[in-house]
Order: C-alpha cells, then structure tokens, then sequence
C-alpha cells in the first residue's frame, strides 16, 4: 500500500509516536542530515508530507508531528548555530523576522551555512499547507512574516525597473554568499507569495509588493529556461502548476517543463535519486501530464526503490522525504486539501 510505504519513508523521524497525547510532545528527532540534526529543505518535505498522511488516513496524530516539526525548525534554524539568541532581526513576537537558516555543517568557508531563497519559499509554501489544513491562520502569517523580512535581502536593484536576484544570503542576511540567481528563484517567489496572500486573512501583512518585484524579474528574464536538470524540471511543473489555468507564461512554462520531462525519462537512469523523485513529485501534481508520462514516473520511482542501498549516507534524509512526496504528491498539489483559496 502506498500510504504504508510513506509512513516507512518518514521514519527519518521515528520511531513516530501513535497516540495523540505522546505527539503533543514529541521531539523530532535530528535525523534531517544537517547541523544540529536540522536541514531546511528536508524539514520542508517532512512537514507536508506528514499532512498528506493525515488527510489520506484522517489520523490527526499526523497534523500534530507537522506542527511539532516546525515548532522544532524554528526553535532551531531560526536562531544561530550556538542556540544562544535569535537571528538578527527576530524576536519572540515576530521569530520569522531575521530568517531560517539551511542547516549547513560548516559555519565559514564555500559551503557555509546561509540563506536560500529556494529552501525559504518552499518552508513558506509548507506553513501555508500546515495553516490550510489546520484552519490555523497563525501558520501563513508567519508565511508572511517570513517572506516580508528575507525578500529584500535577495534583491539588487530593487526599486529600479529592472532588479535581479541573488541566491545566497549570509545567515545574519547583511550580504550575498552568490551573487548568481536561482533559475526557478523568481517563479517560487511568485507563485508562493500569490498563494501566501490569497490565504492572508483580514488585517494580515499585504504583498503587494513583493509580488511585483518578482514579476519584474519574470518579465525582465522573458521566456522562461528549461532546464535538462530532473530537480529543477520537477519544481518547474511544481510551481506553475499552481497557477497554470490563470496566467499564460505559467501555463507555457508547465506543458514545456512536462515535455522535457518525457524526453529525458526515456532515457537511462543514471542521476542521484532525490534529484528523480522531484521530477516524479512535479509530474504527479500536474493533471496536465499525460498517461505516459505517469507511467514513466511510477517506473523510475519503482527503479529507485530497489537501488537505495546505493544512495550515499549524507543524502539518505532529503532522498527519503522525497521519495515519499513522489510516491503521493498529497499536500503539494493544488486542491488536494480542499478549496484553495483564489489566486
């Protein structure tokens, strides 16, 4: 049964406790793969695939786990690596305000600990989720929150008509680690911070402007590149599935990111796996992909299944999260918890 072996896969988190009393306290343990056992990508994929769980099995034990999970991610990224104080910027009435760090092993050197734009929007995308399913207003405002104090820091040229981003940022946000852009980075911002204020209730933080800063990179880059990378196609159809029915670039860049797709699933398998299961998790949120192109992704899933052994020890965390996300896309996928709001 599929759900079973997604509960397997989340037993990066376990031994899960059952019974609802033992959740309302349980620690996650650090098994995310990053320092202090916390990794912001991974914690991301843990926390919604928890609500696919609860909304496919109506165990509410599932949606107590993903918000004890992010109660421990913010208690942990969201202060320096010592644990001493908050980031710069945060305080106990706004923890979001200085960030979340990714959860790097080295505090110096070019594989530092920092800020990604991409791993912070998917955390947005995540308190969002866990504030649809909970009917918690509190989980998007600090979506909000979160986006309100990092957006500016990816910016350059932020009030011209022509700004760009940047793709790291240092862990105190005061500068950029890589000055290059994230090739989805724009589209993330975008497409989350429309659902993050489609969600916003009244008297919440607006985004307005966030949302326009994004679009100036959108427009100012043109037609979108699609890329031959598995992750990156993946997350293509990801986010503009989101918005594919109501913006024109959004359903171009979908159907172009599902037709490369095809081609390169017909081809060997020979990449890193969490790499294929977020192709396989953006395919599968996407009705628009056709019988084949399902089959070709249940295959690869099924390919990967009987090859983990291989996978290397420090890649086993983020491998297993999305493993299970490409096995039900659930709570990633637009309406699969109900009504969304109009975007």
């Amino acid at each position: 049964m599929t759900t079973g072996r997604i509960v397997t896969a989340v037993t990066l988190y376990g031994p899960l406790p059952t019974k609802i009393s033992d959740a309302a306290t349980w620690i996650p343990p650090g098994k995310s793969g990053g320092f202090k056992g916390r990794y912001l990508w991974t914690d991301a994929f843990g926390v919604i695939n928890f609500l696919t769980l609860h909304q496919s099995t109506r165990d509410t034990t599932y949606l107590i786990l993903a918000k004890r999970l992010v109660q421990a991610v913010h208690d942990i990224q969201g202060r320096t690596r010592d644990g001493n104080s908050r980031l710069p910027g945060a305080s106990d009435e706004n923890p979001l305000s200085g960030g979340l760090r990714i959860g790097k092993m080295d505090d110096s050197g070019p594989d530092e600990d920092g800020q990604y734009h991409h791993y912070l929007t998917l955390w947005m995308f995540a308190l969002n989720r866990v504030s649809i399913a909970s009917g918690e207003p509190l989980y998007n405002k600090q979506a909000i929150q979160l986006a309100k104090a990092i957006q500016p820091c990816f910016f350059v040229d932020r009030d011209t008509d022509h700004p760009r981003m940047v793709w790291k940022i240092s862990v105190d946000m005061s500068r950029p680690l890589v000055e290059s852009q994230g090739n989805l980075d724009p589209i993330d911002g975008y497409v989350t911070m429309k659902i993050l204020q489609a969600s916003a209730r009244e008297g919440d933080p607006r985004l307005d402007e966030e949302i326009s800063d994004y679009k100036k990179v959108i427009d100012r880059k043109g037609k979108h590149f699609v890329s031959d990378d598995m992750l990156d196609l993946g997350m293509s159809a990801w986010s503009s599935h989101w918005l594919a029915d109501k913006e024109k670039w959004a359903a171009d860049l979908q159907t172009r990111s599902l037709k490369q797709l095809g081609r390169l699933l017909a081809g060997r398998r020979h990449r890193l796996a969490f790499r294929d299961f977020g192709a396989c998790l953006g395919i599968g949120c996407c009705d628009a992909a056709d019988s084949s192109l399902k089959t070709h992704a249940e295959q690869l899933i099924k390919g990967w299944e009987l090859d983990f052994v291989q996978t290397p020890e420090e890649l086993r965390p983020i491998t297993q999260v999305m493993y299970a996300a490409a096995l039900i896309p659930g709570a990633f996928k637009k309406g699969w918890l109900g009504t969304e709001p109009d975007l």
